[in-house]
């Protein structure tokens, strides 16, 4: 437990708060364990089952109907630990990798996170992906085993996984009594009891003495969680080493310290389904998980001056700053999320938007609780709300005090990697359509819809095929708009695979002033990392440097040869797919005092651009996906042959019990309706995760075709 208290000696209001997520692999059993928690935080009156579409946190209708999460639902609950009253503001998050935003955004506001294993499988695809989304944003994490009621669950195998997978130093608090259907409880570590879960929905906790079969195996993992507290810290392992004795007091600050500085995690065990070991998670949550107090100064800019970096104190006294990571579309107006960091937020107060310099009102603020509201005046350093009266402000932007203002570092968007025509059913719904597409971009950024002028057709694009039918139905269901869609397409990409010089010129003369612009460019590949050691500015995937000396173009005109440049490369040169990966040096060039203009240097850089890429060589990328299959034994080979067909590379196969685990690394042209054709061969049962790699050439065969294809 944290000391830090106030002159009183009581824990203050921040001290008392815990802002943290549950996140998982599909399937693992997160919203499971999130119902548990509202049920004995009195937060809810019945347990919500996610198999009967009843679950609290997921109350879409897609949600009830395929039984899974697809937006981060928010609440906030009470639990008490050791007489203190604790405020939890909770996020839980979807498991599928279409709805990987979801969880980017609320790793990117949350303190903490309860990681959630399943107790036969271990470590899985997205476990891994949920994984380094936490360390990207430094989010200390505890784990949950769970299912451990699962046939064949084993908790010491999903254990270890986590190190050997995760890399992560998980260190146990808990180790289960039984497993499979004979699991009835857990062992505390560190009081050296056994819990059982009984009464009514489990809400009843009994302590007991620790089966004597259970006893040896109990003070084997309590030495190795005493050895994980005294790696993380010195004056700990001093007692240790010279046989003193040591309090669970200090065990717990030891293991509290080592996770809030990211070097271990404690990991408990459970089975939420059949209401055990979900209290005693709660109570890990405020002995592990870090305080707001606790987490470094939120960092920002200065709007003024984007060089210059800022910090605000987790302080409600502080200059207000809040950033909004998620908005969703209501009846009664956009419900715009916000993390609170420093100051506060008061009901029909103006705040500055610092992303774009407009004044916003809040006029109404809510606590939430999954799709319900709770009004409140004001909100605190700390909190995680929703506010409604936002009229231009988008995820990822900052809210703060006009007179004291910052921006906040913004989140990561993932690139869609599928894409598809949708056309409005009738001339009624053409504008019905642009206006409900514009409001699901602002809801989820990692939607895109664009016009192609070309063709005529709205194309938009996603994170997989999944993604993509939930937007339709949204569209036709709940937005009551008649649609007809393509089939889905690939996110193609560009890139050169050489240097090459070129000049472009843009002369025209007809009568009075004329248009001339006269560069030479060097071109040449780099990638976005390469950029950032070199300190150069990544731009839509192109990188410019002025390479100009003796004014042979004059200074105003030189960027317009760089948004020449960068127009073209969104654009492609190939085959109209975006062009990324490309340094241009402006090296020479030409003017007229009468008749250069930016316009005629921007014409003069996308002709140059052109000729230096082709002369470079271009070659189309393709979207990889890692896929990793679990199938009985009999249908390896089935599945490996159909694998293999679709021009996947096998990375890995691993023998777990009666069950294969093949890894590959599969382009997703080739992986459209997997789902069907997996389950045909294996008698459905078999099944996958899949999730974006990494983009890599397209063979000559394949790509011949596909321009082939796209000029036919």
């Amino acid at each position: 437990m944290s000391t830090t208290t106030t002159p009183t000696g009581k824990l203050t209001r921040l001290q008392k708060t815990r802002n943290f997520g549950i996140c998982a692999h599909i399937d693992a059993g997160k919203t499971t364990t999130t119902e548990r928690v509202l049920y004995y935080t009195g937060k809810s009156y019945k347990i919500g089952e996610v198999h009967d579409g009843t679950a609290t946190m997921d109350h879409l209708q897609d949600e009830q109907d395929r039984g899974i999460t697809i937006q981060s639902a928010a609440t906030t609950c009470p639990w008490t630990r050791d007489g203190i009253e604790y405020t939890c503001n909770l996020i839980d998050t979807p498991g599928h990798v279409d709805f990987t935003m979801e969880v980017e955004r609320s790793m990117r506001v949350l303190d903490g996170a309860v990681v959630v294993f399943d107790g036969k499988e271990g470590v899985e695809a997205q476990s891994e992906t949920v994984w380094r989304q936490a360390e990207r944003y430094g989010v200390p994490r505890i784990c949950f085993i769970n299912k451990m009621d699962k046939i064949g669950a084993d908790f010491q195998f999903s254990f270890d996984s986590i190190g050997e997978r995760l890399g992560a130093k998980a260190v146990p608090v808990q180790i289960p009594i039984g497993a499979g259907h004979e699991f009835e409880g857990l062992v505390d570590l560190l009081a050296m009891k056994a819990f059982y879960f009984t009464g009514d929905m489990g809400s009843v906790v009994e302590e007991k003495e620790i089966p004597d079969e259970l006893k040896e195996l109990a003070e084997q993992k309590r030495e190795e969680m005493i050895e994980g507290a005294c790696d993380v810290d010195d004056d700990l392992a001093e007692l240790y080493l010279g046989g003193e004795e040591i309090s669970n007091e200090q065990i717990t600050a030891a293991l509290r310290k080592g996770t809030l500085s990211k070097e271990i995690h404690p990991t408990f065990c459970g089975s939420a389904l059949q209401n055990i070991g979900v209290q005693k998670l709660l109570d890990g949550v405020i002995d592990y998980l870090p305080n707001p107090t606790e987490v470094p100064e939120t960092e920002g800019t200065d709007p003024d001056d984007a060089e210059k970096r800022l910090t605000r104190p987790h302080d409600e006294n502080a200059p207000l700053s809040a950033l909004v990571f998620k908005i969703v579309n209501d009846a009664h107006g956009d419900l715009t999320y916000v993390r609170i960091y420093s100051g506060k937020l008061t009901k029909g107060t103006r705040v500055l938007n610092s992303n774009n310099g407009k004044k916003e009102i809040v006029s109404r603020i809510f606590e939430m609780h999954s799709k319900d509201r709770l009004a409140r005046d004001e909100a605190l350093a700390g909190e995680i709300v929703a506010v409604v009266g936002l009229k231009n402000s988008y995820t990822g932007e900052t809210l703060c005090d006009a007179d004291d203002s910052i921006v906040l570092d913004r989140m990561d968007f993932p690139d869609p990697v599928i894409s598809m025509s949708i056309e409005p059913a009738t001339a009624g719904d053409k504008e019905k359509l642009s206006n409900a597409l514009g409001t699901i971009r602002r809801e989820d950024p990692s939607f895109q819809a664009n016009y192609d002028e070309e063709t005529g057709q709205t194309i938009i694009a996603g994170m997989g095929e999944l993604h993509l039918d939930i937007i339709t139905t949204k569209l036709t269901r709940d937005m009551k708009i008649g649609v007809n869609v393509g089939q889905p397409r690939v996110a193609y990409k560009e890139c050169i695979t050489g240097s090459a010089e070129a000049r472009g010129i843009h002369k025209k003369q007809s009568g009075g002033r004329g248009q001339f612009g006269d560069c030479t460019i060097n071109v040449s590949p780099i990638t976005e990392e390469e950029a950032e050691e070199q300190e150069l500015k990544w731009e839509d995937g192109v990188v410019f440097v002025d390479k100009i000396a003796g004014g042979a173009i004059p200074r105003e005109f030189i960027p317009s040869v760089g948004v020449g440049c960068r127009n073209t490369a969104i654009s492609g040169v190939l085959a109209g797919y975006p062009l990324l990966g490309v340094k241009v040096e402006l090296t020479d060039g030409k003017y007229h005092d009468v008749d250069s203009s930016q316009i005629a240097f921007e014409m003069a850089g996308t002709l140059a651009f052109k000729e230096a890429t082709k002369k470079a060589g271009l070659q189309l990328m393709e979207p990889l996906m890692k896929v990793v299959v679990t199938t009985p034994d009999e249908f390896f080979g089935n599945v490996t042959g159909d694998l293999n067909r679709r021009r996947a590379i096998i990375v890995g196969d691993e023998e777990r019990g009666v069950v294969r685990i093949i890894t590959a690394e599969a382009p997703l042209s080739e992986m459209f309706g997997y789902s069907n054709s997996l389950r045909g061969m294996s008698q459905g049962r078999a099944s996958y995760a899949m999730e974006p790699l990494k983009y890599a050439a397209v063979p000559a065969n394949v790509a011949k075709t596909i321009l082939e294809n796209q000029e036919g």
